[in-house]
């Protein structure tokens, strides 16, 4: 070659790639410093790039590459690691990336409503599990690392997640971290040795079919309107509906200072000497006072007026109100105990000592939202047992007869785009939560799925039966294998009536268990460590260390007894009825109450059933009751609150059974 011709040939090279600084390669923040990766399979790594530019990837002394599609998207395989680190990790094209303290470890998603969004420790009045100050100090695991998704609707699936990234589990970093994932990592790791990296991904108050892939849900046609709403909308009109969200609020910040509840700044309908008796009243839960509201849109004040019993005031209350849209400010004896905005679920705020009274007490609710379109979701609505004030062992019910008034009068804000009330319904719309939150997370690879969630779709059990597979059947196809699904059945909540009789909540666990079929599922029971009073218990350790054992023998087949008795089978003996059981790992077991079984009921045709006598002959159950000469059912647990005592030998309680389901 030629002086000539390779001086001609340089300044073409000089020409074409030396000037090319904006050829940058971006990742997606999953990738990043502190990450782990799953171990023992092979991975997918994923980046953007200029067209074309090629981007070599090297990791533990290994290099591969690929190029940029049309789009500037780029992917790139590696081959399965053993467990180690830590590592860098790097990414070269016309820049280079470093990622910096990688391990190679287990790597677990942790997703579901409030129960799985329950921190370690109370941040807000929400969270605290037992003990939470002792779990806070004692984390310090710096190959347990957190990956925190931030809350995010989208109409179609993202390509990326809010988070700030990565972090190893510490006193400063676990505290308002997802309780049940943190614990059920720290057993992991202490079980087998291996950085453990969580990713939580959840969101209170939320239904199975929020979290489902549009594709997903396509065997319903109950979603197929609301799935439609969503394809019609760009992000040009979310961008529009977004732009006069912000003309309302500054609109409102002006014209709310003349809501008839302040005078001087001050909420004078708040304060506990008010005088409300002229007030109207309602029954709570419902939405939106329908006649006092008609047309209306601004601000409208609830008032609840109770007796404490004396004695009762020593201690922190928590106060449960049932689903509220859109934003309130909710006041106990004139002080401000809890606000939030724009999310529709329940409400659980910490009401200090100092705050309660024996004798007459008086909780406010001051509700911001909009009416006009006929949504008839705004408003305090819900489930009547979701209202109560606890305080020690004192439980006060407030659903019943409140009194309302309406405020500020927003009916004067610009005209509201036709699609806002599809935003408005965000988080509860179908499929948008998958598309801000999962989608995003599925070129990552995982150990398994742990998920608490079901609380949201009690009522609707008999969709929840092939909901819920298709949730874990949806999810295995977007990752594209069968990864482990460990599921945690509702614990127990609110009250019971003195007999037997119908719940929602346990026709909820039960369609909950039919997940069972798919395989690599596995169920945790926590109907033992509920609270009647608490929707979110606080015994979450236990949970933890359930799905511990349920991942031993699910994702890890070390032959771990992963769940207690269940139920197998029946068979009619004279006036009796014997309970067969599967999966009772070293036998069938009796807590406490020197031997007697609790919790089960028997029945005749035509079904009224009763409160059974049961005892244990090796390893039946034995099912009785007093004038049942034809037993034909037998229902264990089946309550909201129940306090069954039959266990397997390794602890762990028999699941909530029914013999007269058309499952058996």
């Amino acid at each position: 070659m030629t002086e000539r011709k390779r001086r001609w040939l340089l300044a073409v090279w000089l020409l074409l790639f030396a000037g090319r600084s904006g050829a940058v390669v971006t990742l997606p923040r999953l990738l990043s410093d502190g990450m782990v990766l799953q171990r023992d399979a092979p991975l997918r790594l994923w980046g953007r790039a200029d067209r074309g530019e090629r981007v070599r990837i090297t990791f533990r002394g290994q290099s591969t590459a690929t190029r940029a599609d049309s789009d500037g998207r780029w992917f790139c395989n590696l081959p399965p690691r053993p467990a180690g680190g830590p590592y860098e990790m790097t990414f070269k094209a016309g820049n280079t990336l470093t990622i910096r303290d990688v391990y190679v470890g287990d790597v677990w998603l942790a997703s579901g409503q409030s129960n799985m969004e329950f921190p370690l420790q109370a941040h807000g009045g929400f969270g605290g599990v037992v003990d939470a100050a002792g779990e806070v100090a004692a984390a310090n695991y710096p190959r347990i690392r957190l990956f925190a998704v931030g809350r995010e609707t989208a109409l179609a699936p993202r390509t990326d997640v809010r988070s700030d990234g990565w972090r190893a589990a510490a006193p400063a970093t676990v505290s308002d971290f997802s309780a049940v994932a943190y614990l059920f990592g720290r057993e992991l790791y202490r079980r087998y040795g291996v950085a453990v990296g969580l990713i939580e991904s959840d969101w209170g108050g939320t239904p199975a079919e929020v979290w489902t892939s549009a594709a997903g849900l396509s065997g319903f046609p109950e979603f197929e309107r609301a799935i439609s709403d969503l394809s019609r909308f760009d992000a040009r009109a979310v961008a529009e509906f977004r732009s006069y969200a912000a003309v309302k609020n500054r609109w409102y910040a002006l014209h709310g200072r003349q809501d008839r509840g302040r005078v001087d700044g001050r909420d004078i309908w708040s304060a506990p000497e008010f005088d409300a008796s002229d007030w109207p009243q309602l029954q709570v839960p419902q939405h939106w006072p329908g006649k006092a509201a008609k047309d209306f849109d601004g601000t409208m004040w609830y008032r609840k007026e109770f007796d404490l019993p004396p004695a009762q005031d020593q201690v922190d209350g928590r106060l449960h109100l049932s689903k509220m849209l859109q934003a309130d400010t909710t006041y106990f004896n004139g002080e401000i105990v809890g606000e939030t905005t724009g999310d529709a679920r329940d409400r659980d705020y910490l009401v200090p000592a100092r705050h309660l009274r024996p004798g007459r007490n008086v909780i406010v609710v001051r509700l911001v939202g909009q009416y006009r379109d006929g949504d008839g979701y705004v408003g305090m609505n819900g489930v009547a047992d979701d209202m109560y004030l606890q305080v020690g062992g004192t439980r006060v019910a407030l659903a019943g007869t409140w009194r309302f008034q309406t405020g500020a009068d927003l009916t004067g804000l610009p005209e509201v785009p036709p699609y806002a009330m599809v935003e408005s319904r965000f988080p509860q719309m179908p499929s948008v939560l998958f598309n801000g939150m999962i989608a995003p997370l599925t070129g990552y690879r995982l150990k398994g799925v742990i998920w608490y969630q079901g609380e949201s779709n009690v009522g609707r059990a008999a969709q929840y039966r092939s909901l819920f597979p298709a949730l874990i059947r949806d999810w295995r196809r977007q990752w594209g294998y069968e990864m482990p699904f460990l599921f945690v059945q509702l614990a127990g909540f609110g009250s019971d009536s003195r007999e037997p009789a119908e719940s929602a909540r346990a026709e909820l666990r039960e369609a909950q268990g039919m997940a069972l079929a798919l395989p690599g599922t596995g169920m945790v029971t926590a109907i033992d460590v509920g609270d009647a009073a608490d929707i979110h218990p606080r015994n979450k350790q236990e949970v933890a260390h359930r799905l511990a054992l349920a991942a031993a023998g699910v994702a890890y087949h070390d032959g771990a007894v992963a769940s207690g008795p269940t139920y197998r089978s029946m068979r009619v003996d004279g006036d009796e009825i014997r309970i067969t059981f599967s999966g009772a790992g070293g036998g069938l077991r009796v807590m406490g109450n020197g031997g007697a079984l609790r919790g089960f009921a028997i029945a005749s045709d035509p079904g009224k059933f009763i409160w059974a006598d049961a005892r244990l002959e090796g390893e039946e159950a034995v099912v009785s009751g007093a004038g049942i000469r034809h037993p034909a059912a037998v229902r264990y647990d089946w309550s909201n609150t129940p306090d069954g005592n039959l266990y397997d030998a390794e602890g762990l309680p028999a699941p909530p059974f029914r013999t007269d389901s058309p499952l058996y």
